[in-house]
């Protein structure tokens, strides 16, 4: 009886039970998201409405922390260093945990110091320009560009980052010049937008909706392949005269290495119970977001596509000689 017991101690104290009864208590305190950009901006609407959702199903709250900068790449790191425990979500973009490995001599490993979650989903970009802008269509705009020569300005979301890798691909296809003005996040770009201080912009469209329907801005067209159900009015870049032209920004959301799979088995089956109510479809397409294929909506998923993406866009950052700010 006395050695039984003893095997059956061992055998609750593997490591395979403790993962599995970590699992099952966690959560017992809120979860800390981290969001690597400033508040307003897309992936901000979007961590705040994923916090909400997930809140009923884990049972506790979900902190907002934004930590902006060196175009996400400060907030990325503050989630690599957090404890492995399951308390701190690292929810980012392409350009987050993917571009900026190109671009910076980052201090951590995109593929090795972050364990996958989930690939959330996709949204094309949106061309809009200021109210004052003297061209109504994205023909318009070319023009204008063409006339004035690295006399515009385009605001974007730091250096390396989609917009400005959008941006680049945008001179070539209309062989047009045009200044970059990196920001710390989408909202401070969108402000100086509103505020006349820059021409234009070229980034997720849902950074855009109030401003587009309220009209104080001027959409000129959307960089994919069909047009956004939440303003259909808006062309395709192809519709409007630029060819071929698409681009999209992806989100994902990851956890610092090392955490128990156990829980992130967790929070996968999570956010994959949440992406698919219709409400959050419905949310989701408000947003022209489109959510991610139910076969891609594994860990491993996500770390194959973030990996083939930076054998697409890695050269293509180094061919153009970008430097980080």
């Amino acid at each position: 009886m006395h050695k039984w017991i003893i095997a059956l101690l061992a055998a609750m104290l593997a490591p395979g039970w403790i993962g599995m009864a970590v699992a099952q208590s966690y959560p017992t305190r809120p979860i800390t998201m981290i969001v690597p950009f400033p508040p307003g901006g897309a992936t901000d609407t979007l961590a705040r409405y994923l916090a909400e959702e997930m809140r009923p199903i884990l049972g506790q709250s979900i902190i907002i922390e934004n930590v902006a900068g060196a175009a996400g790449s400060i907030g990325v790191g503050r989630a690599v260093r957090s404890p492995a425990d399951g308390y701190t979500l690292s929810i980012g973009t392409s350009t987050t945990h993917m571009l900026t490995g190109g671009l910076y001599a980052l201090s951590f490993d995109l593929l090795k110091d972050l364990e996958p979650v989930i690939y959330i989903g996709s949204e094309p970009l949106l061309i809009v320009g200021r109210k004052s802008l003297a061209a109504d269509d994205l023909k318009g705009l070319i023009a204008w560009l063409k006339t004035n020569p690295d006399k515009a300005s385009v605001g974007i979301a730091g250096v390396g980052a989609a917009g400005h890798l959008a941006g680049i691909s945008f001179q070539r296809e209309t062989a047009t010049k045009f200044q970059f003005v990196p920001y710390r996040g989408n909202a401070p770009a969108m402000q100086d937008l509103l505020a006349g201080q820059i021409d234009f912009m070229i980034e997720p469209s849902s950074n855009f909706r109030s401003l587009v329907a309220t009209a104080s801005i001027k959409p000129f067209a959307v960089t994919g392949k069909t047009r956004l159900s939440s303003s259909p009015d808006i062309p395709t870049a192809d519709e409007a005269g630029l060819p071929g032209f698409v681009a999209s920004l992806w989100y994902g959301l990851w956890v610092p290495k090392d955490t128990p799979k156990e829980i992130v088995e967790k929070l996968n089956a999570t956010m994959r119970r949440v992406l698919a109510d219709p409400a959050v479809e419905r949310r989701f397409a408000d947003l022209g977001i489109e959510i991610s294929p139910r076969d891609q909506q594994t860990p491993e998923a996500l770390r194959a596509f973030q990996k083939a993406e930076m054998e697409r866009w890695w050269p293509i950052i180094k061919a153009s000689n970008l430097r980080a700010e």
